[in-house]
């Protein structure tokens, strides 16, 4: 166990915006919080890398459940192997698991397992997604996003292109972004 009492820090993350964090690390006391809403497909995370700078010898790291944190059992590994050799506990509040680096085999053991169970959803997830997209291919369904326009609005967009009009005043007429509207372009091969 660490030698003095350090900050108990949150990190607390969704894999998209629209997703809500208000069920994570509820009734802790927390000095500090880092709220991310990004995938856990690898470390390359903004929030993540600041909180793992941010701790220091003493501290406590606190995370809703192991899944939160990493869904690659390399990368979990990793990430608890840096901080309690830098003196920060782990906690995993779903889990009720712990780590400080003195662990024992089971507790190492636990870890090992929920960190593969994780890695194995987040490849059924992607291996589902594939076969979703494959048989809307295969019934001749559209895959992916509903367009932003209709038909009718890209003839008139593309018009308004083809005749110099300002690419920005018509994204922004048609709500739509800069680079949707190059993609309508492209795709139509109407470039101005």
């Amino acid at each position: 166990m660490n030698s003095r009492k350090g900050q108990d820090v949150g990190y607390i993350r969704v894999s998209s915006i629209t997703q809500n964090t208000d069920r994570q690390l509820v009734d802790i006391d927390l000095d500090t919080v880092f709220e991310e809403k990004a995938s856990a497909k690898d470390t390359n995370r903004p929030e993540l890398k600041r909180c793992l700078k941010h701790l220091r010898n003493g501290d406590t790291l606190h995370v809703h459940s192991i899944d939160r944190l990493a869904r690659d059992l390399r990368d979990l590994e990793n990430i608890i192997e840096e901080l309690t050799g830098k003196g920060v506990e782990v906690r995993f509040h779903k889990e009720n698991l712990t780590f400080t680096g003195d662990d024992s085999p089971m507790s190492k053991l636990l870890l090992q397992l929920l960190g593969a169970v994780a890695g194995f959803e987040r490849a059924i997830i992607k291996e589902r997604q594939r076969e979703g997209i494959a048989a809307r291919k295969a019934k001749g369904l559209p895959v992916g996003a509903k367009p932003k326009l209709s038909d009718e609005q890209v003839q008139e967009l593309l018009k308004r292109v083809a005749t110099g009009e300002s690419k920005s005043l018509i994204a922004k007429e048609f709500g739509i972004s800069r680079p949707t509207l190059y993609h309508y372009c492209n795709a139509n091969q109407v470039i101005r």
